[in-house]
């Protein structure tokens, strides 16, 4: 198949990571992948740089510009499926869709778990201009069924998918030690720097355990619009010394190998997060909470421990825990990587998106 993928985010992430794991996945298994994202989209140039044909088109914000450089990409090259990712990109290409005189199947992939508008308008975009929903977890999927009403269209929940080789079990004093990391017991987190990814409750949750004598780092992979202030916050109560901001780093492995427990403490917004199922993938074991589709990968006591969100007393409860409980570290890991490979595979996600790409192109135009 021939597949344009769309995106009009401008930001760096997990939606935009998988959207380029899934090109690589598909392209390897011998087909075509295109990309159309604006030039100062990062995602443009890491595309690129993968070898993809990228194309530039105006699709950052929702005008007319957009809309006729989609129709006229839609005309020239002849796509079997297009695959959208954001609000943006998908209604700029269902419009762009509709005018066509040769209409291409639009394949709408949901990431997060953010409220879908209860509208006409919006009704159109899901049950008729598209011809099937991808979503990343099953809640969202039973959220557009039940609570939207988008009946009259196929939604299928895809969860992300990771590569068993490139995630493993690691010997974490080594891997500490091969990146300059003092020999302590290192709690962790990989995620885009943003206010709902929780970052800074899991600060306050780590210091407080520093204040109460326990003795642990913290290290804070990712970068995004929240790092002043979460480097402010570390500043401002003097622990600097146990905090390290490792920033962007396209191979997260490495320093997840470093960790002892994974945390992602999130409050809104949540899919199925790469990030956790690459920490699962790992075999970590994991601390996070229930919003969004998490719960159906993080099962409080058998996959992962799962608190409340937004709270610091709870978060640092469990951190201790764990730290304190290496047999109950090694089953939740052991669980978690179970769990992933059962279900979570980079294999799975490309089967998965091959039938939903084949089965929307099937479809009567």
């Amino acid at each position: 198949m021939k597949i344009l993928h769309t995106e009009a985010s401008a930001g760096w992430g997990g939606q935009e990571l998988r959207i380029l794991a899934e090109m690589q996945g598909l392209r390897e298994r011998g087909h075509t992948l295109e990309l159309a994202a604006p030039a100062s989209a990062r995602i443009h140039r890491e595309a690129a740089a993968l070898g993809f044909t990228v194309h530039d088109v105006p699709i950052a914000r929702k005008n007319l510009r957009g809309v006729l450089a989609l129709r006229r990409l839609l005309r020239s090259r002849d796509f079997d499926v297009v695959n959208t990712h954001s609000s943006t990109d998908s209604w700029l290409a269902a419009l762009a869709n509709a005018l066509s005189p040769r209409r291409v199947p639009l394949v709408r992939t949901r990431h997060i778990s953010a409220p879908v508008p209860r509208n006409p308008a919006t009704r159109w975009l899901y049950n008729r201009a598209a011809a099937a929903i991808v979503t990343t977890g099953e809640k969202l999927r039973e959220e557009l069924r039940e609570g939207n009403g988008f009946r009259d269209v196929t939604i299928r929940s895809v969860p992300t998918g990771i590569d068993p080789e490139r995630f493993h079990p690691a010997d974490a004093a080594a891997a500490r030690a091969e990146l300059g990391l003092p020999a302590l017991f290192t709690v962790g987190i990989v995620a885009t720097l943003r206010s709902w990814k929780g970052h800074r409750y899991l600060i306050d949750a780590v210091g407080q355990l520093r204040a109460q004598g326990q003795d642990l780092q913290l290290l804070i992979v990712g970068d995004g619009p929240q790092r002043e202030a979460l480097e402010a916050q570390v500043a401002a109560a003097g622990w600097s010394e146990v905090v390290r901001f490792a920033g962007h780093d396209p191979r997260p492995e490495r320093w997840l190998r470093a960790m002892d427990l994974f945390v992602l403490p999130s409050y809104a917004n949540e899919g199925v997060p790469q990030a956790l199922m690459q920490a699962m993938m790992s075999g970590l074991p994991c601390i996070t909470t229930s919003i969004g589709a998490i719960g159906e990968v993080a099962r409080d006591g058998e996959t992962a421990l799962v608190v409340p969100t937004q709270d610091t007393q709870a978060l640092a409860a469990a951190i201790a825990r764990l730290q304190q409980d290496t047999g109950l570290r090694q089953r939740l890991g052991q669980a978690a990587r179970a769990f992933a490979l059962a279900h979570c595979t980079l294999a799975a996600m490309c089967d998965a998106m091959e039938e939903v790409f084949s089965s929307a192109r099937a479809q009567p135009r």
